[in-house]
């Protein structure tokens, strides 16, 4: 699957390309043409993921004249904090400047023994979900590889200077964008995530959040670089239609779920749905035993996520009471559910928010 044809090139690097834009192998082939082994690879890339540099320079375990001539051939870019928030809750949202005026968010969420990171994948949103205040910006552009990973590094340093004892342990693609518009990166950015001389997360700690592309559903689903979240949001094709309008037109709901029957799952493997609980909306208990009707024959389970109002959109929280009952009835009914808290809220925590917020500063 190649990048959708709509969305903008990614910026122009000069002629020293950006050392976190190559893969493992792209390094390989990049350090040969300098005249280096190939093994040096392997240094360079523990380098620029394991210990952080800012510069070759900084890669002591190389020759001083490789050093120099990295550095004359190639830089390394990572995204720019323009904001740091942290919640009361311990939640930190990143407002990341990439150059050229296009900026991108990620979130870190503290658990009982770790931290999630919430990943973007484009800057903005094709897909303009009518409950999401980032599919309102539009796209402006796919993120490169070092674009999506560099998120991961800027949140290292974030962490490192806290006083926590929590480290970064899984990612969330479901940060802005459609990560599946953006397939490529999506998936260099997965297979050198596994890398065991770099990030060396595994497959299990990393989800990847879509709202139905094809082919590239079927295609992430068969490759098993982590799990697949759906976002569901509607238990039929007319409402998903009008809080999904664009998604539900290009894979309509029966057919999304046909796909997702062809997934290869292993044993305890589930496809996760995501629900959002938009307050008198989709939130009914007649649209709860919908849900668990057109779930019956497929293996996943139910993320539900009450609804974070967004200034300037027409929905509204759901109620305590209405998102119990919701819960009631998948659980009653032998779904496995799970009921998201929503963290953040005093710092602008749904997604797109802080950079809406920013842009109108």
């Amino acid at each position: 699957m190649t990048q959708s044809a709509n969305a903008p090139a990614s910026p122009d690097q000069g002629d020293r390309p950006n050392l976190l834009d190559l893969s493992f192998h792209q390094l390989e082939d990049f350090v040969t043409r300098l005249g280096e082994p190939p093994f040096r690879a392997r240094q360079v890339w523990q380098w620029l993921w394991q210990k952080g540099a800012a510069s070759p320079l900084e890669m002591t375990n190389l020759s001083k004249e490789m050093r120099a001539r990295l550095d004359e051939s190639a830089v390394i870019r990572l995204p720019v904090i323009s904001k740091q928030l942290q919640s009361s809750d311990g939640t930190i949202k990143l407002l990341l400047d990439l150059g050229e005026g296009v900026g991108i968010e990620t979130v870190l969420i503290p658990e009982k023994t770790h931290y999630t990171q919430c990943l973007s994948s484009q800057a903005g949103c094709a897909m303009a979900c009518t409950f999401c205040r980032t599919g309102q910006m539009g796209l402006t552009r796919n993120l490169t590889h070092g674009e999506i990973l560099g998120q991961i590094l800027v949140a290292r340093t974030v962490l490192a200077s806290l006083d926590t004892k929590l480290s970064l342990r899984n990612l969330v693609f479901m940060g802005m964008g459609e990560p599946l518009l953006n397939y490529n990166n999506l998936l260099q950015s997965l297979e050198s995530l596994h890398h065991p001389q770099g990030l060396d997360f595994s497959s299990r700690r990393v989800t990847v959040s879509t709202v139905g592309i094809v082919p590239g559903i079927l295609e992430f689903g068969r490759a098993g670089l982590g799990a697949l979240a759906v976002s569901l949001h509607a238990p039929d094709q007319a409402l998903r239609e009008k809080l999904m309008p664009k998604a539900a037109k290009a894979l309509p709901l029966d057919k999304l779920l046909e796909v997702l029957k062809k997934i290869p799952l292993k044993p305890r493997e589930n496809i996760t749905f995501e629900y959002v609980l938009l307050g008198g909306v989709n939130d009914s208990p007649q649209q709860a035993r919908d849900l668990v009707r057109i779930l019956s024959h497929v293996k996943g389970k139910v993320n539900l996520i009450a609804y974070n109002a967004s200034p300037g959109l027409p929905y509204d929280a759901p109620s305590p009471e209405a998102v119990e009952a919701f819960q009631k009835i998948l659980w009653d009914k032998g779904i496995t559910v799970t009921l998201r808290k929503s963290k953040g809220r005093d710092i602008f925590a749904a997604c797109g928010q802080l950079l809406a917020a920013s842009a109108d500063e």
